[in-house]
C-alpha cells in the first residue's frame, strides 16, 4: 500500500468517497441523534430494511471542523497545522476573550472579522470584489486559501460582506447511518436522596425538579454501523487553485476524517463507537489511503503541502492574521404588550410556519 497519495487518480473525478464501518465500543446498544418533535429518525429503504440515521450531515460537518482544534475547541488548530492560515481576533471592551475564523459562524463572515475596516479592505482586494460587477470565483478562491483555507473545505456564507452575493458551499460532507436498526427499550430514574415527594426545597428556587423523575430511554442495535464521507473535488478543482493548493485542500479533509474515526467517536454518552475494519475508499478506482499509520501519514502530506503553498506566496504573511475589535454591549428593546387577541393570532401563525 502506498505510504502517499496518487493524486493523479483524482484529476478527473468528480467525488472522492469514503466508508468506514463501526461498531459500539461495548455491547450491542447505541443512542442515535435525535431531533426536536421527531426523535430518533428511523426510516425504510424501498426493499424495507429499516434504517436509523446515527449522526446527521450537520453534526458530522462540526466534528470534522472540530477535529484539528486545539482540545477539540479551538480557537486555534492544533500544533500539527503550524503554518496553516487562519484569523484569530481578541476582543476587548465588554468582554476579554479572543475568538478566530476557526470556529466563529461562516468563518471570515464572522461579524468580529468582516467588520473590521482593515481586514475587510485586503479581503475585497484579494478576492477582487466590486459591488454592482461580476463575481471572479476563481480570486475570491484565492483569497479565502490566503487567509483561511478551512473556508473552503467547510463553506462560507459572507452575508456580512455587501450585497451577500459571495457564498462557497461545504466541500466535505458526511453522515453515519445503521442498517438493520432495532429499537432497544429502557428506562431509569433520577432520585431524590433526601425527599422523594419533592415538597422539601430550596428557599428562592421553586422549580418543579425535586422529587423522583422516572423516566424511559429508547437506544438502538444494528445490523450494520456505517460512516460515509464525500468530498467534492469538482467544486475544489473548480476553484482553478495550484496543485500544491488542491492536494492540500485534499490530504486535509482526509486528515480531518481520519482523526474523527480514531478518537471523536464518542458521539453521546452512551454513543461510544469504533472503527471495525479500517476506512475504503469507494470511488475514484486506483486511489487508496495508506493502510498503516494512515493519520501520521496524511498530516505528513499536509505538513509538506503547507510548506509549499507558503513558499509559492499564497498565504498571508505572517499566516495568523491577527485582530483587535471592541465590544459593546447592545440593550434589547422592551417590546410593549400585545392584547390578547394579537397574541393568540401570532402564535397561530407561528405554529403554522413551524408546519
Amino acid at each position: 500500500m502506498p505510504d502517499t497519495l496518487n493524486f493523479q487518480t483524482l484529476k478527473s473525478a468528480a467525488r472522492l468517497l469514503l466508508e468506514a464501518e463501526l461498531r459500539p465500543i461495548q455491547g450491542d446498544r447505541f443512542q442515535p441523534t435525535g431531533f426536536a418533535d421527531l426523535g430518533a429518525a428511523v426510516y425504510e429503504r424501498a426493499d424495507g430494511t429499516r434504517m436509523l440515521l446515527v449522526e446527521s450531515a450537520q453534526s458530522v460537518a462540526n466534528r470534522l471542523e472540530a477535529a484539528c482544534l486545539e482540545g477539540g475547541v479551538g480557537p486555534g488548530p492544533i500544533k500539527e497545522l503550524d503554518g496553516l492560515p487562519y484569523v484569530t481576533v481578541k476582543l476587548t471592551g465588554v468582554t476579554e476573550t479572543e475568538t478566530s475564523s476557526l470556529v466563529e459562524a461562516h468563518r471570515l463572515n464572522s461579524p468580529y472579522i468582516i467588520s473590521n475596516d482593515g481586514f475587510q479592505k485586503r479581503f475585497v482586494e484579494k478576492a477582487k470584489y466590486a459591488k454592482d460587477k461580476p463575481l471572479d470565483w476563481k480570486s475570491i478562491a484565492a483569497a479565502f486559501f490566503h487567509f483561511d483555507p478551512n473556508c473552503l473545505l467547510h463553506g462560507a456564507f459572507m452575508a456580512n460582506l455587501e450585497g451577500g452575493r459571495v457564498r462557497v458551499p461545504r466541500a466535505i460532507s458526511g453522515f453515519i447511518e445503521a442498517e438493520g436498526a432495532r429499537e432497544a427499550a429502557s428506562g431509569g430514574v433520577k432520585n431524590n436522596p433526601i425527599d422523594p415527594t419533592g415538597t422539601l426545597r430550596a428557599e428562592g428556587f421553586d422549580e418543579d425538579v425535586y422529587s423522583n423523575v422516572p423516566y424511559h430511554r429508547m437506544e438502538f442495535t444494528a445490523r450494520r454501523i456505517v460512516a460515509y464521507f464525500n468530498l467534492d473535488l469538482a467544486l475544489l478543482r473548480g476553484y482553478g487553485l495550484s496543485d500544491a493548493g488542491f492536494e492540500l485542500l485534499v490530504a486535509l479533509s482526509l486528515y480531518k476524517a481520519c482523526r474523527f474515526l480514531e478518537a471523536g467517536l464518542r458521539l453521546r454518552t452512551a454513543c461510544d463507537l469504533a472503527l471495525a475494519n479500517g476506512i475504503r475508499v469507494t470511488a475514484p478506482a486506483g486511489f487508496q489511503l495508506p493502510i498503516e499509520k494512515t493519520e501520521e501519514k496524511l498530516l505528513k502530506i499536509v505538513t509538506d503541502r503547507i510548506q509549499a503553498c507558503s513558499a509559492a506566496g499564497l498565504f498571508a504573511k505572517p499566516p495568523v492574521t491577527q485582530l483587535v475589535v471592541k465590544t459593546v454591549r447592545k440593550e434589547k428593546k422592551k417590546e410593549p404588550a400585545k392584547p390578547p387577541e394579537a397574541a393568540a393570532t401570532d402564535q397561530g401563525d407561528e405554529n403554522e410556519d413551524d408546519e
